[in-house]
Parts: C-alpha cells; sequence; structure tokens
C-alpha cells in the first residue's frame, strides 16, 4: 500500500502530496489521528485529505485508515478498540478481524520457541510411556480444551479435557510423576484452575500453562506458553484471546507430531481412510 503510494505521488496535486508525504513518514500515526490533526500537519484543508484518499481509489478517510492500520497491524496491536454505531458492514469486518490478525502477530514475534520445544517433548513423553495427559480451562478456554482434546486425539494421543472446577481438581489429584497437565487461562487468575496446577506440581506431574505473562498461573506452572491478549470487552478479548490460544494449541500439535514421526502415519493413514470411507458410503 505505501509502494503504490509513492509510486502515485508524481500524479498527485501538490497539496495532496502533502497528505502522501505525510502518511510515508508516519503511517502507524496517519492511521490514529483524527482528520482535523491530519490536516493540520500536512498544511492543507480536511476536504483535501479525504480527496487524496480518493484518489488512490478508497471510499474516503475512514476506509482509507482502516485498510491502512491492517497493512501495520503488526507495529500496532489493537488499534481498532471498539466498533462505532455509525460504523458499516465493511468497517465491522476489517476492525474485528484486523484486531485478531494483530493478535497473533504479537504472539508470533513474542513467543518462546524454547518453551514450546519444552512443552511439545513433555507431551511427547508422556504419550510415549502411556502415562496420563489432562487439559484444563474454564470458560473460553474451556471450549479451548475440548479443541486441544480432539486435535491430540487426532494424533493417536489420548488425553483427557475437563471445563469443571470439581472435575480438574479431583482429575489432578490423580496425576503423578510422568504424567501431564495442559492449563488454559486468558486470566491465569481462575481458582480452580491454580489449585489444579498446584495438585498436579505437587503430585510431581508436569504442568503446562497456556495464559498471560506475569499471570498466577505462569508462575505456578513448570512450563509456560505466554499468550498475552489484553483483557477488555472493546477489544472483543473473549473470542480473540480464544483464537489465540487455539493457535498455540495448533503449534504445540504440530510440534508434538513430529515428535511422534513415522510411526504416527499408519494411524493418520488409517483415520483418513475410514473416514472417507464412511462419508462417501
Amino acid at each position: 500500500m505505501l509502494d503504490r503510494i509513492t509510486a502515485s505521488l508524481p500524479s498527485l496535486a501538490p497539496a495532496e502530496q502533502r497528505v502522501a508525504r505525510l502518511v510515508l513518514h508516519d503511517a502507524r500515526a496517519f492511521a490514529r489521528l483524527p482528520v482535523r490533526e491530519l490536516a493540520a500537519r500536512a498544511h492543507v484543508s480536511k476536504p483535501t485529505v479525504v480527496r487524496f484518499c480518493r484518489s488512490m481509489g478508497y471510499d474516503g478517510l475512514a476506509d482509507f485508515k482502516l485498510k491502512l492500520a491492517g497493512s501495520v497491524s503488526e507495529g500496532v496491536p489493537f488499534i481498532h478498540r471498539s466498533v462505532d454505531a455509525d460504523d458499516k458492514t465493511g468497517d465491522v469486518l476489517v476492525k474485528v478481524v484486523d484486531n485478531a490478525v494483530a493478535a497473533f502477530l504479537q504472539y508470533r514475534n513474542a513467543a518462546s520457541t524454547a518453551a514450546v520445544q519444552q512443552a511439545a517433548e513433555a507431551i511427547a513423553a508422556t504419550w510415549q510411556t502411556g502415562r496420563r495427559i489432562e487439559i484444563y480451562g474454564a470458560g473460553n478456554s474451556g471450549i479451548v480444551a475440548q479443541d486441544a482434546q480432539h486435535k491430540f486425539f487426532r494424533l493417536g494421543v489420548t488425553s483427557i479435557s475437563a471445563s469443571d472446577g470439581h472435575m480438574q481438581v479431583m482429575s489432578a489429584t490423580l496425576l503423578g510423576p510422568g504424567d501431564c497437565a495442559l492449563i488454559i487461562s486468558n486470566s491465569g487468575r481462575t481458582r480452580d484452575l491454580m489449585d489444579a496446577a498446584d495438585i498436579a506440581r505437587k503430585n510431581g506431574a508436569t504442568t503446562i500453562a497456556i495464559t498471560a505473562s506475569g499471570s498466577p498461573l505462569a508462575s505456578a506452572c513448570a512450563i509456560h506458553l505466554a499468550a498475552d491478549h489484553p483483557e477488555g470487552y472493546d477489544r472483543y478479548s473473549p473470542m480473540v484471546s480464544r483464537l489465540l490460544h487455539l493457535l498455540v494449541i495448533d503449534v504445540l500439535a504440530t510440534c508434538v507430531a513430529l515428535r511422534i514421526g513415522p510411526a504416527l502415519q499408519p494411524l493418520l493413514q488409517q483415520m483418513k481412510d475410514n473416514l472417507r470411507a464412511k462419508r462417501y458410503a
């Protein structure tokens, strides 16, 4: 998008060129500033700012800023904090999707590959020795726990998922050395999950947390996969945090599959054959 603006500079009117240079100088600031401030910084009128956006092929300033914010979202996480009452459907789509994409990019840039590797090795080792793998989550994280169980099951890795607090504590009581507990929470402050993590750890099980940095749960577990998403309903936190946790599970499951190696291939092929036979019978 910025390359296209640069290429268009010679064909723009002098006033519009000043707006274009303002975008190129600081695209992130342009995406978040009001039209009044943009016009003042470029030394042009407010209609000139809008005219520049339309000359670049956009519906107006709002459309231009949304697309621009999306293109630089990696550097501006959560730039769209809320949906406005006068937003069109296209605006809502861009805001919600960009918010999720920004969270994914932030995770990609901040993730600890060493922690992911350690977690994958722990789960694979537990599977290879036939020990218990349990996955705990509450609320939206409980849905992620069920999805994680499904993903691991498709790898031939049997696990148990629990979203009920009493079941989590009881299940953790049955864990011991060689077992593994994967605990998922956005805030990392849920009491039942904390209790389950504490019990599992004291019993000698390996505890893995997918949660926010600096949370109590992160400190309570042996391995921490940081998945940071600020809480706040104006940022669609419940949905975005769930998507972020699902992404972490995808990465983890893929790493576990690679560690299982060739032994997994016949099982996967058998699953595909059985599903294909059932689907087209």
